[in-house]
């Protein structure tokens, strides 16, 4: 707790001294999908720059994630919006009963769009309707409000609410209504990626850094990257196409929790922040 608020400090004083220091978001996203991505996200929280976490509301350690960002209220949360349910050996199921949304075993279809590993197991393949997407985003919605009743924004798993412009749309209008920032629509910012290869930890570290050195002075970014642990638990998980989800993402969370980089942010003067920090609520 200690060192999460003397990073909010340091980030204040750097804002004060420097009004147009580029301003940088650090989301960490899936928290609910395993312990170990919980783990991760907290620690990349407690003990390093990431400054959101997003939370897949129907997965199977939401529970756990509820009773972890519970505990630390300092924490900026948002809601990730989930319709699939990508890994071949650990599944979640919609809320709601959501027929169109659920594949033939009753779980959410693995991949958005197209993919020729999962042959017919995309939502956009499916005739999905637009009635079931509300109900299914306003129940995790709710259920998340009423679990984190702090959550600011919400953002989309695997980029599931951007399907077409109704699914924009609608996901605007629920933002609207429930007062929560929908992601980079409300306040507009840009979107930042390693500036280099990101294979293992040190490439990402050096790729992390190079981009805090290409964030120009007045605007405002978001990096996009998922925290999790080398440890048995996740090298049971994958997809067809992402086999090494155990080490990338321990590379992530290196990243999160390096001393370097947290250097490399103060020698910069790059104000990290949160969704919650972007403006009022809508």
């Amino acid at each position: 707790m200690k060192k999460v608020i003397l990073l909010l400090f340091w980030a204040f004083q750097t804002w004060a001294q420097n009004p147009q220091a580029p301003r940088l978001i650090v989301r960490g996203d899936d928290m609910g999908y395993s312990h170990s991505g919980n783990l991760a996200l907290m620690q990349s929280s407690m003990n390093g720059i990431q400054s959101s976490i997003e939370v897949i509301v129907p997965s199977p350690w939401f529970p756990e994630a509820v009773q972890m960002l519970q505990a630390h209220s300092n924490i900026d949360v948002g809601i990730h919006l989930a319709l699939t349910s990508e890994w071949d050996k650990l599944k979640w199921r919609p809320l709601t009963e959501a027929k169109s949304l659920r594949d033939p075993d009753g779980y959410f279809f693995p991949m958005v769009y197209a993919n020729k590993n999962y042959p017919g197991l995309a939502i956009v393949e499916n005739k999905f309707t637009l009635a079931d997407i509300e109900a299914e985003f306003r129940a995790q919605i709710e259920l998340a409000i009423k679990k984190i009743p702090r959550i600011s924004h919400v953002s989309s798993h695997m980029g599931c609410s951007r399907i077409n412009e109704q699914v924009i749309e609608l996901t605007k209008k629920l933002a609207k209504e429930y007062h929560l920032i929908y992601d980079n629509t409300t306040y507009p910012f840009e979107r930042a990626t390693y500036a280099g290869p990101s294979q293992t930890s040190a490439q990402k570290i050096t790729s992390f850094i190079q981009m805090l050195r290409n964030l120009q002075a007045g605007k405002t970014y978001c990096f996009v990257d998922h925290p999790g642990l080398d440890d048995a638990e996740l090298k049971a998980v994958s997809h067809i196409g992402y086999e090494g989800v155990a080490a990338d993402r321990q590379g992530v969370t290196d990243v999160f929790t390096s001393q370097q980089v947290k250097h490399a942010i103060r020698e910069l003067g790059i104000q990290v922040i949160g969704y919650r920090d972007l403006g009022p609520k809508p």
